[in-house]
């Protein structure tokens, strides 16, 4: 695609998250550009000091990136005229975690696998083409794969302070 037919875009999605409980979180999402909004909950277990009415942030994320590429999949199917029946795909992502003491744990990701069974009557070089592109446009994957940096500020009396 050369420079006249590219189009740029930008995608901004805005989240407020207030605490609500022990350990729950309730979360407002903005997506300006399509005028939607969404309201969203998490919450721990006992384990970590909350009642589990709501999924923990780490089974959100894996639903997040497990339905961004198989929304992408399907969406990328039909400009890639590669017809699709069904898609199924499968997460293991996985952490470690560590602890020092009464120290707060540290985490560090180790790895994140996706399997993916597409039912479609494509030639296999088809499917490796989706799927590629799927993975291209899939913003949490490609988030994930460039290590973007995320930037804290901490609100100290009337200023921000970066973290």
């Amino acid at each position: 695609m050369n420079d006249e037919q590219t189009k740029r875009f930008d995608v901004i999605f805005e989240g407020v998250g207030r605490s609500s409980g022990k350990m729950r979180n309730d979360i407002s999402v903005t997506w300006p550009m399509m005028k939607e909004s969404f309201e969203l909950a998490t919450d721990e277990g006992p384990f970590h000091g909350g009642d589990g009415t709501a999924p923990p942030p780490l089974a959100l994320f894996t639903a997040a990136l497990t339905g961004c590429l198989m929304t992408q999949i399907r969406a990328f199917s039909k400009r890639l005229n590669t017809p699709i029946r069904h898609v199924e795909v499968k997460a293991r992502l996985h952490w470690n975690g560590e602890q020092s003491g009464d120290d707060p744990y540290e985490t560090s990701p180790v790895a994140f696998d996706l399997d993916v069974d597409i039912d479609s009557d494509a030639s296999p070089d088809a499917l490796v083409r989706l799927l590629s592109a799927a993975k291209k446009g899939c913003f949490i994957e490609q988030t994930l794969a460039k290590g973007l940096t995320v930037g804290h500020r901490l609100r100290v009396g009337d200023a921000w302070r970066e973290v």
